[in-house]
């Protein structure tokens, strides 16, 4: 049972009422008070009235010499309705307080989720600058108050997009390039909490992705780091969404890799681009790729058929990732940062890319890897 309470703001009569919801043990916990308060008012005022002495009175009598009742009246019917009165307050007290704390677990928890949702949604601290609070504040445009995580992402909903970024050539030469943001509303569904914040805390060295962390050297605080990545799950689709999303994405990347007529458009290379290419091919984000699986941010991957001799090992690695300091394959030790893919591809598209990614080590064998991504061949 939900109550409101209507609390009127604004004065002159011009006010609109702003209605804030209590709970049902809020409601029981005032009905208790204002029966506890009220019998006690009337308590003492009938006492008060009934003492009050005749104008006079203290003239002829002083007040300490008033004579008292005698045992007969103090043992009989007051006694009595003292009595009785007390249990009724006790009764009221008895059944009110268990009522009461009932339904204190669900207070709680109602309280834990306003307070995640506050964390989460788009909370500002008003005063000075209007300071973002909430996950989804900071992470709004610029022009909203936040820090333009939208701006880059594809928007509030992140279904990436596309940003301008400076790139310096080894001769020191500056210029524009566009660079592909990928989206963050499946982020939650490939990488773990402390993945994506530590992506925000030291950013991606040699992108446009800052670090946002103070540790990092960013302007943002652990707490606000964290109601970002709360934001990043209040916006994340599900893992049947992600996959739809994916096989959208995947058939038009195999009809670009069809159209440009030097290579098969597997589903393998379709995938590749999609998932691995960002970290494991320098310029894939920027339209620029060298060889695909030559490294980026992420080591190259032509020895993957010594790292993984067992094929079912590799593919676990790529479906499940490894947390910080596991091994893999043989001497491999995680460093942590290895997405996961198993909630947002099927086991089939997950061995295709494993088959890809053995099969370039295999053509690095024989003769080298080209960039396949503006015209080079495969």
């Amino acid at each position: 049972m939900d109550l409101l309470i209507a609390a009127a703001t604004g004065g002159g009569g011009g006010g609109a009422a702003d209605a804030a919801p209590i709970s049902a043990q809020q409601a029981i916990a005032i009905i208790v008070a204002v029966v506890v308060v009220v019998g006690w008012g009337l308590y003492l005022l009938t006492n008060m009235k009934r003492a009050k002495p005749e104008i006079g009175s203290e003239i002829e009598l002083a007040p300490n010499r008033k004579p008292y009742y005698d045992d007969e009246q103090l043992e009989g019917p007051r006694l009595e309705r003292a009595l009785s009165w007390g249990l009724v307050s006790l009764a009221v007290i008895g059944v009110g307080l268990p009522l009461y704390w009932l339904a204190e677990p669900g207070r709680q928890a109602g309280a834990i989720d306003n307070m995640r949702e506050r964390r989460e949604g788009v909370t500002y601290v008003h005063g000075a600058g209007s300071e973002p609070v909430g996950g989804g504040a900071l992470f709004a445009a610029t022009d909203q108050g936040g820090f333009n995580c939208a701006g880059c992402h594809g928007g509030m909903a992140a279904i990436g997009g596309e940003v301008p970024a400076t790139l310096t050539d080894p001769d020191g030469t500056l210029r524009q390039v566009q660079w592909y943001a990928p989206s963050l509303n499946d982020v939650t569904l490939r990488m773990t909490d402390e993945q994506i914040f530590d992506v925000l805390t030291f950013g991606r060295p040699f992108s446009p992705m800052p670090a946002w962390g103070i540790e990092g050297g960013g302007p943002m605080t652990s707490q606000q780091l964290e109601n970002l990545i709360l934001y990043m799950h209040s916006i994340a689709i599900s893992p049947e969404e992600a996959r739809q999303q994916n096989l959208a994405a995947m058939e038009a990347e195999q009809e670009r890799i069809r159209g440009l007529g030097d290579q098969p458009a597997t589903l393998g290379a379709a995938l590749f681009n999609l998932h691995c290419a960002r970290c494991h091919t320098k310029g894939w984000s920027y339209d620029e790729p060298v060889a695909p699986g030559s490294g980026a941010f992420g080591p190259p991957l032509y020895n993957v058929l010594e790292q993984f001799p067992d094929r079912q090992d590799h593919i676990d690695f790529v479906a499940n990732g490894r947390q910080l300091g596991e091994q893999y394959g043989e001497q491999g030790q995680s460093s942590g940062r290895m997405p996961f893919f198993s909630q947002v591809l099927t086991e089939e598209q997950i061995e295709a890319i494993v088959d890809y990614e053995r099969e370039l080590t295999e053509r690095q064998a024989a003769g080298g890897n080209r960039a396949n991504r503006n015209g080079g061949g495969s």
